[in-house]
């Protein structure tokens, strides 16, 4: 849970306006202050009564604005108030007063009268997000280092244009917010490359029956999102999974362990921290039918071989400035076995988390994990969210003074 945060979001003119009541309420569940300011042209779109309702505050407008109602002016005390601000959906016309300065409304005199990091998650026809002026504008404001913008996704549009514009979901804009609220806007992983596996393998005996494990690869996904939004360019090596891939992260999909192990030494020269989140088989049928076999052409007992250790190999390859981070998952004791994993593999870091406890592991949305390095250190981190819990690791990762450096 997070408690005494304070978010301020400020709903822009567009149809894309309806997805934020699904971000207010989430974030109000989740234990967010939110409060909301809406755009007169969000309006002719949704009304202040709805964002008041789900956020449990008054919703602002311009109207409030310019009315002297407040001992203090409005945009001060909203700026001085939030820990974070969200504007969403961005249209071009704010994206325009933003990048220049302008303070015309309560939205812009707002952002001007705070200091805390800006969300900004815009939407828009296609044709209008292209457009060089808008784009130039784009990248101005994300110049400045308060400013933390969301990448636009392709897809059918309200206009019936099929292309980019269109805005970011409402769980990548909660998973961006949980992020700036954990490091309050800092950008350590800039110029950072990060390569992660995320999910389960699937050893196939035919085109329907495989060896696996119960694996979602929802840490791998909190891994990717965190050091996303932390500054980083992001590779995900995962198997088959049930959730979208975050805008601006490069997927890389497999099924088999040997497909995981070519594409993770593939990318492995180019990139600077390597977590292996992943939960590899350790073994696969010895042969494969191309055909589905018949039941009673199932072998009795089935002929197994081992398949690449994946870790082991990346750690005999990777170079003394990378960073090998692998995972541990474990039933009863989970320190023990992972410390040999440790040194054994050669790793500079490993995350012991248990699988049989309470909402943690395997499918759960909360995990909990003891960090142990190389060097000794050991830190213990309590259930919580896996998405805090990647920030924890990099926060560990960044804490570290490294042999050798």
């Amino acid at each position: 849970m997070i408690h005494s945060r304070r978010v301020l979001i400020v709903v822009g003119g567009g149809i894309a306006a309806y997805k934020i009541c699904e971000v207010v309420s989430t974030l109000f569940k989740i234990g967010v202050e939110v409060k909301v300011i809406l755009t007169d042209s969000a309006q002719e779109f949704i009304t202040p009564l709805t964002f008041a309702t789900l956020s449990r505050h008054r919703a602002y407008t311009d109207e409030n604005f310019w009315q002297p109602t407040h001992s203090r002016p409005l945009h001060i005390d909203l700026g001085e108030w939030a820990d974070l601000i969200v504007i969403a959906p961005l249209t071009a016309n704010t994206l325009a007063k933003l990048a220049h300065g302008m303070a015309d409304n309560l939205l812009t005199n707002t952002v001007l009268a705070s200091t805390c990091p800006v969300l900004l998650a815009p939407a828009m026809n296609t044709d209008m997000w292209e457009q060089q002026v808008v784009q130039r504008n784009w990248q101005q404001l994300l110049t400045d280092i308060r400013f933390h913008g969301m990448s636009t996704a392709s897809g059918l549009l309200a206009c019936d244009r099929v292309g980019a514009g269109r805005m970011a979901e409402p769980q990548e804009i909660v998973a961006y917010v949980q992020s700036l609220l954990h490091t309050v806007g800092k950008r350590d992983l800039v110029s950072k490359r990060v390569l992660i596996s995320a999910g389960g393998t699937r050893e196939h005996l035919d085109p329907v029956r495989f060896i696996g494990n119960p694996s979602t690869g929802k840490m791998g996904l909190a891994l990717a999102q965190a050091a996303l939004h932390r500054g980083a360019s992001v590779t995900l090596v995962h198997g088959p999974a049930s959730w979208d891939v975050p805008l601006g992260v490069q997927a890389i999909p497999v099924v088999s362990a040997d497909q995981m192990r070519s594409s993770m030494m593939q990318y492995l020269p180019n990139v600077d921290i390597i977590i292996m989140s992943a939960a590899v088989a350790d073994v696969k049928p010895r042969e494969y039918s191309k055909e589905k076999l018949a039941k009673k052409s199932l072998p009795q007992a089935l002929p197994l071989e081992p398949v690449p250790d994946i870790i082991a190999e990346l750690a005999q390859f990777k170079q003394p400035y990378q960073r090998l981070i692998g995972f541990a998952a474990q039933t009863g004791d989970i320190v023990t076995p992972a410390l040999e994993k440790l040194h054994t593999k050669n790793l500079d870091v490993i995350i012991a988390n248990p699988i049989d406890g309470p909402d943690s592991g395997f499918g759960s949305d909360h995990n909990q994990a003891i960090f142990l390095d190389k060097q000794g250190q050991k830190i213990e981190i309590p259930s919580c969210s896996k998405l805090q819990m990647a920030h924890h690791i990099f926060d560990f990762l960044g804490n570290r003074h490294w042999t050798g450096e």
